[in-house]
């Protein structure tokens, strides 16, 4: 009989949320964990950095915008003028979407090599691992498109 262990949940307590930078709202690690189905294989500390770094990253992106942003006046993202789904605005949950998935691609890419059974990847497997950074990698260039009211698509004349 296989024997099949679950990863180790991870303690909400050593998942405080990230305060961030004036403006941008804080990110919690326990959602994010819990939205992009991340196990305790990933632990508290790893994700609390890539977040930290895709915090980084994506504030550095969206830094021009913010500063048009609060010269119109608005404090903090949840005060520019958007459409509030769900009692949220929809720059926030934007915001927020950029930032999981930028983290998750980072994380995604240091777990290439992991391998729990000790046996090595296959080319199927890496493939596959590849496909999801970059899905990650898309979503949060989409989202931050969006927040900067950019169309999605990049199309260049050669």
């Amino acid at each position: 009989m296989p024997f099949i262990a679950a990863q180790p949940a991870p303690d909400p307590a050593a998942e405080a949320a990230i305060r961030n930078a004036a403006f941008w709202p804080d990110i919690d690690p326990a959602d994010c964990r819990e939205h992009l189905r991340i196990d305790g294989t990933v632990t508290a500390a790893r994700l609390r950095g890539a977040l930290i770094e895709a915090i980084a990253h994506v504030n550095d992106q969206l830094n021009a915008w913010r500063r048009e942003q609060m010269n119109a006046g608005h404090a903090a993202l949840d005060q520019v003028p958007a459409d509030n789904i769900d009692g949220r605005s929809a720059l926030c949950v934007r915001y927020v979407r950029a930032v999981y998935c930028t983290a998750a691609a980072q994380i995604t890419e240091r777990l290439r090599h992991f391998d729990a059974t000790g046996k090595a990847a296959t080319l199927h497997t890496q493939e596959r691992i590849d496909a999801t950074a970059e899905d990650y990698r898309r979503e949060a260039q989409w989202a931050l498109r969006d927040i900067r009211g950019q169309h999605r698509a990049l199309i260049d004349l050669v």
